[in-house]
């Protein structure tokens, strides 16, 4: 009888009870395959390389793979990520062993920008202070005055990023009336401009947006990108949105703005720190709009997100490299994965 392709998934996946963390990631299409096992890893993070020696591919969550997670027995092929950030995944170790990382962008696209539109929403139209003075009863009512909306028509709508989850951001803030513009060093040009949309220095970005929003990805070169340099050049009646990584912005120096109330708010579904500290200095801020980095998570989303991680390691199983977006595409050419694919094929056959 033919070995079974194993299939890894991350322990938090689970709750502590065993029930799914997340019901809507549909296993049915691994635990129906007759060829296929699925195990739930046990609580480590990072993984360990002991957890994954006899496993061929890895779903993961938010727990941590970093160059100690790699297994010595070369099995392993593929790493799902659930989701479109990999700033746990040590991509370079995974390239080095010849395992192939696959996020899921598609997934995250539409949720993403819409969590973005829907703090810029929330912000101008100050429905957190609104909110609570309905609840105050008449003295609150009478306090309406004093908290007039921002309107959008005509303001400038600014994005850091113009990829996958940028622009679809600027899509979506398009039926506005609202100028475009964004700064992203890879944007494609052809489409921002069949969009509207102005592609500028990252100075004027800051400088000229009324609402700027971050989309872009979590690397050496953006850590801190949004520094106290570019946030003193907003304007005092401007709102900051970050729904990316928390450390794209240096959040001491944004916290500084905000309680100097030199921007008007900010809308963060990320922080450097995840959850924060209890006395973080921005929970205590009231022109602050704080998520716990899941505004985007729907149904909808999450259920995406499983298909195309499924998706990921069944196609592996049967031979073939992964269709999704694979970040480390080069270790496709790699001595090391022709081979694996060539074991992985002969272990299920016999």
């Amino acid at each position: 009888m033919a070995e079974k392709f194993r299939v890894a998934l991350s322990a938090d996946f689970r709750n502590a009870d065993g029930s799914p963390t997340f019901a809507d990631f549909d296993l049915a299409p691994l635990t129906a395959d007759p060829h296929v096992e699925a195990v739930f890893l046990e609580t480590e993070s990072p993984i360990s390389a002991r957890q994954l020696e006899d496993f061929d591919a890895l779903i993961l969550l938010a727990h941590r793979f970093d160059r100690n997670s790699v297994p010595k027995s070369g099995r392993l092929g593929v790493i799902a990520r659930f989701g479109v950030g990999y700033d746990t995944v040590d991509v370079n170790a995974c390239t080095d062993a010849g395992i192939a990382l696959v996020i899921t962008p598609e997934s995250v696209r539409r949720p993403v920008a819409v969590s973005v539109i829907t703090l810029m929403l929330a912000l101008t139209g100050k429905l957190a202070i609104k909110e609570k003075l309905t609840r105050a009863g008449a003295a609150g009512f009478a306090q309406r005055g004093a908290h007039m909306g921002f309107g959008l028509v005509g303001r400038t709508f600014g994005s850091l990023g113009a990829g996958n989850i940028g622009a679809e951001t600027l899509r979506l803030a398009k039926p506005f009336d609202m100028k475009l513009i964004a700064h992203d060093p890879f944007a494609d040009a052809g489409l921002m401009a069949e969009m509207g949309v102005e592609l500028v220095g990252i100075e004027d970005l800051f400088r000229r947006s009324d609402i700027l929003s971050v989309s872009c990805p979590l690397t050496d070169a953006t850590r801190h990108i949004v520094s106290v340099e570019l946030l003193a050049l907003m304007k005092p009646t401007s709102y900051f949105i970050n729904t990316a990584r928390g450390s794209v912005v240096d959040q001491k120096a944004l916290t500084k703005v905000l309680q100097g109330r030199r921007i008007a708010g900010a809308g963060l579904d990320v922080l450097e720190q995840e959850p924060p500290d209890p006395s973080d200095p921005m929970l205590a801020l009231d022109n602050v709009i704080l998520t716990p980095h899941s505004l985007c998570w729907t149904d909808q989303c999450f259920a995406h997100q499983g298909t195309l991680d499924i998706q990921a390691v069944l196609e592996y199983c049967e031979g073939r490299a992964p269709t999704g977006t694979i970040v480390n595409r080069a270790v496709l050419d790699g001595q090391p994965w022709a081979e694996r694919i060539s074991a992985l094929r002969t272990r299920l056959e016999n």
